[in-house]
């Protein structure tokens, strides 16, 4: 790491300590950008990357609510509203057990750079809780969203910060948070929140676009090799929506998807898997992947070992940070894997990502890979202010498009770079440069 960065890097591990996630995505940021400050030298002399790694707001607050037995519970929420410099803060919000200071931090690091290279006028945030909606009734899931926007309101808005789901946060939860903002300030301030209901503001591909998006970058990747989804043998980690639509758009682009995950193990149902049952299964019944194999003849689930295991050409990890490691990336080159693309945030761990491109496996990192669903958001965005309603084709289309420019933009700079299909550096340097322009640009604030 070239001497301006890491000085700045030591400096943002003196601030943040145990915030190890947030550490690595650092990291693996300005490990492409020795090149980009020899080029450019005033990023170091205005102070760019110290602004950059400092979020301008860290929100964190208690929330407060009462359980189906009558019993107060106590969970922690937080906003951490990292750089608006492009836009609106725009990221999601992750309810689950792990979810820390860190966790946002690292969240929202991803989402500034992800977000701008969209193309799209948003800067970057993130947001959640420790609360786990698993297992928890509709009134306790209801109580507790009321009780997290009752704080999270005052510091949100169209123009402001506008949140959108993660991680245990689906179109249930936007529909009780939406609600309970409208409640409280008396507005129906649609483009306030992203990922609603399509009966009241939401946009059509929305749910899919994530899981779609990752395909669709994957897709032109492959298009430089003179390859394609057809036919090859495909695995993707998780059955949440990303996982569940990346499915989806792999097998309407011909590929023979044989297996997929949730925390209790890992399904393989080599006739390939029945997207159907599986939206059944997770979106309606909100249920377990072993249900799917009570369902589905010849599928069966494993509980031990790693999905990574099943041999595959492609693998999309989709499930969460950190999901494939070393061990994993060595098994799926020896089992003749040619493409990984993240549609999780940072789900392949810094040495496999090393691994898989020493062995010329084409490798999307996620700020790129699954910039859909936020690109999504945006139009939904666009959709709320001019009160208008585009149809799935034409929402898709602007998705494909959108995907399309961010796979461009990405292979041009690594070869400007001098690192041609390296879309890790690609990814990283277009999305800073077009941060850092901005925040000269917006003076010392």
């Amino acid at each position: 790491m070239e001497p301006d960065l890491n000085a700045v890097f030591d400096l943002v591990l003196r601030r943040n300590p145990g915030e190890v996630e947030f550490h690595q995505a650092v990291r693996e940021v300005f490990d492409s950008l020795g090149p980009v400050l020899k080029k450019n030298p005033h990023y170091a002399d205005e102070a760019v990357l110290q602004r950059i790694c400092e979020p301008e707001r860290q929100i964190i607050f208690r929330v407060p609510w009462v359980d189906d037995e009558g019993t107060i519970r106590i969970n922690r929420g937080f906003r951490v509203e990292y750089n608006s410099a492009l836009g609106p803060y725009k990221g999601g919000l992750r309810f689950h057990p792990s979810v820390y200071l860190g966790i946002v931090k690292f969240l929202g690091f991803e989402q500034v750079f992800k977000n701008a290279l969209t193309g799209m006028p948003i800067g970057g945030g993130k947001g959640g809780s420790d609360f786990d909606p698993r297992g928890r009734s509709d009134g306790e899931v209801m109580r507790f969203c009321q009780s997290f926007m009752t704080e999270l309101y005052r510091h949100i808005g169209e123009y402001t910060d506008v949140p959108a789901g993660d991680i245990g946060v689906g179109g249930r939860e936007i529909g009780y948070l939406f609600g309970q903002y409208k409640r409280i300030t008396n507005r129906y301030e649609s483009g306030v929140l992203t990922g609603k209901g399509l009966t009241w503001g939401g946009s059509l591909v929305r749910t899919e676009a994530t899981g779609f998006g990752t395909v669709l970058f994957a897709n032109e990747m492959m298009k430089t090799r003179g390859e394609s989804f057809d036919g090859k043998r495909t695995v993707v980690s998780g059955s949440g929506n990303v996982a569940t639509y990346a499915i989806d758009k792999a097998q309407q682009f011909g590929a023979h998807v044989v297996a997929f995950s949730d925390s209790s193990g890992y399904v393989v149902d080599e006739a390939g898997v029945d997207v159907g049952l599986l939206r059944q299964i997770k979106e309606v019944e909100r249920g377990r992947v072993s249900e799917y194999v009570a369902r589905r003849p010849g599928a069966s689930l494993v509980s031990e070992g790693s999905i990574w295991d099943v041999p595959a050409e492609v693998a999309l990890p989709c499930a969460t940070q950190n999901e494939l490691h070393e061990d994993h990336a060595l098994t799926l080159v020896k089992n003749g894997v040619k493409v990984v693309a993240e549609g999780a945030n940072m789900p392949t761990t810094p040495k496999a990502v090393q691994l898989l491109q020493e062995a010329d496996v084409l490798f999307a990192p996620g700020k790129a890979a699954n910039a859909g669903g936020v690109a999504t958001s945006a139009l939904e965005m666009q959709q709320n202010a001019s009160r208008d309603a585009w149809s799935f084709e034409h929402t898709e289309e602007r998705l494909a498009e959108i995907m399309a420019t961010i796979h461009h933009n990405c292979a041009t700079t690594a070869e400007e770079y001098g690192q041609p299909g390296n879309y890790v550096v690609g990814a990283n340097i277009a999305g800073f440069t077009k941060v850092a322009d901005a925040v000269i640009a917006l003076g010392v604030i």
